[in-house]
This record gives C-alpha cells, sequence and structure tokens, in this order.
C-alpha cells in the first residue's frame, strides 16, 4: 500500500460513516412516525372499545407518515444533484 492509498482511506471511511448516519436517520424518521400513530390508535382502541377501527386508522396515517417522509428525502436528493 503506499501512501496515496493511506491517506485516502480516512476520507472514504469519513464519508461512509455520514452516509451510514444520514440512512439510519432516515430509518429512525420512518419507524418513529409508523410506530407512534399505529400505538396512539391501538391504544385509543383500548379506551374507546372500538377495536380495530382505531388501530387501522392509525397504520394508514403511519404508513402516510412515512411516504412523506420519504417524498421529502427524494426531494433533497434531487435538489443537491
Amino acid at each position: 500500500m503506499n501512501n496515496h492509498e493511506e491517506e485516502r482511506f480516512p476520507v472514504q471511511f469519513g464519508r461512509s460513516v455520514r452516509a451510514l448516519s444520514d440512512y439510519m436517520g432516515l430509518g429512525l424518521q420512518i419507524a418513529a412516525s409508523f410506530v407512534f400513530f399505529v400505538m396512539l390508535g391501538f391504544w385509543a382502541d383500548s379506551k374507546l372499545g372500538t377495536s380495530p377501527l382505531l388501530l387501522l386508522l392509525g397504520v394508514l396515517i403511519g404508513m402516510c407518515g412515512m411516504a412523506l417522509v420519504l417524498m421529502k428525502v427524494v426531494r433533497m436528493a434531487n435538489k443537491k444533484k
């Protein structure tokens, strides 16, 4: 390995870690938006006795939230190009 390859490794590694953290953050946002609304629907069903209607509504809203987060990320990625 020559010096040029050794110097490039930290730069490439840093870029990889930043990209990985971006994707992990995106995954966490998607999961959190989905889980929040599903659990809210589950909780509301248990309080109101409307099982499974509000749970299903929570699933639908959570899926819409996931779609909105993904659309936002795609728009941001397209602006960077």
